[in-house]
């Protein structure tokens, strides 16, 4: 145990967060270090084969396609499956958005929903290969299947299949299929500024919940108080008949979004409406700076180990300093210690 005093406790906060930033980048790091055969054995659960030096054939391509599916940086033909994997994702998320514009009669419009509909198959297809080749392959079958972005791809490709057979449509599962587009998520395998986005939200967890939390304060006081305050006076267009309706109203007007299908027409009720609008900019404008600020750490830090060479990239443990009284012991012991050269003259040699 140690105490800190209180004039170093900045410096050894900013020390724990740079620390803490340093270990999260380590594992969004996506041109990483290339593992080691006894690293990849240790993954894989293979150590006892790679010890005795009887891995089969399978438990020796098993990593390499793994690689190649997984890891877009290990080799470049890795890249171009990558690239391709993309591709396909952009084409899937375009195709569904287009095919619901049905263009009325027109000839054109049909033969582009039938382009589209064959463009589906084709990425949708992949989709199915790419899964089960990366369930075959996984280190960790549980850890795939848990993984949420394998949740979104198996759903949205079982959606797809499901919709593809049923003879009968049905709307709820048409709802269901707006999963696809959350494909888009899969790109985080590839971009490490949206990891580096997704891990900023995690990190401001608390802010967001007591963002969140005063939002719902202020919606459910505005919403109570304009229903009151719009009773005060005659008002025979009243638009707030119950406080229900005047909840979205307050959120509407406490985001600064303003539709302006329901407005006060009373003078309470726009006083009220300012107060509302006003506590809506300060709720929303005091987390934001907190968040920027968890973001703007991560990329910095990013941007730096980045410049990095690939092999000073790990986090270096730190040396446990040793006591005073065995460094003094350790400089007794260097200041009686001599040795003689060849030339028969005497030196001393001091070990720091």
């Amino acid at each position: 145990m140690f105490q800190v005093e209180p004039c170093c406790w900045s410096t050894y906060s900013t020390y724990k967060d740079t620390k803490a930033t340093l270990a999260i980048l380590d594992k969004l790091d996506v041109e990483g270090m290339k593992l080691s055969e006894q690293e990849i054995a240790h993954l894989f659960g293979y150590e006892e084969e790679y010890a005795r030096g009887t891995l089969t054939r399978w438990q020796r391509l098993k990593p390499r396609i793994w690689a190649v599916v997984d890891e877009p940086y290990s080799s470049a033909f890795a890249k171009y499956i990558a690239c391709l994997s993309i591709l396909f994702i952009c084409l899937s998320v375009l195709s569904f958005c287009l095919k619901t514009n049905h263009g009325g009669s027109n000839p054109r419009a049909s033969s582009a929903r039938k382009a589209f509909y064959y463009i589906e198959h084709v990425c949708n297809a992949w989709f199915a290969l790419e899964i089960i080749i990366r369930c075959l392959v996984s280190p960790s079958l549980k850890r795939f299947v848990v993984s949420p972005v394998n949740v979104i791809d198996m759903a949205a490709t079982l959606s797809f299949y499901t919709e593809l057979f049923m003879t009968k449509s049905n709307i709820y599962l048409e709802v269901l299929s707006i999963v696809r587009v959350l494909r888009l998520f899969k790109l985080t395998r590839h971009s490490p500024g949206l990891r580096i986005l997704i891990h900023t939200f995690k990190a401001s967890a608390k802010e967001l919940g007591l963002l969140v939390y005063f939002l719902v304060l202020g919606i459910v006081v505005f919403a109570s108080l304009i229903f009151y305050a719009e009773r005060l006076q005659e008002n025979p267009s009243n638009d707030f008949n119950s406080i229900p309706e005047g909840l979205w109203w307050a959120l509407v007007t406490m985001t600064t979004v303003g539709y302006g299908d329901v407005t006060p027409k009373t003078f309470p009720g726009m006083f009220v409406g300012g107060l509302c609008a006003l506590a809506g900019v300060l709720t929303i404008a005091l987390p934001v700076p907190i968040i920027v600020s968890n973001f703007s750490m991560f990329y910095s830090h990013s941007q730096a180990r980045s410049k990095l060479p690939k092999q000073r990239r790990k986090i270096l443990p730190a040396e446990i300093p040793r006591r005073r009284s065995q460094r003094l012991n350790q400089l007794k012991i260097n200041d009686h210690f001599e040795t003689s050269f060849g030339d028969g003259t005497d030196q001393v040699i001091y070990i720091l």
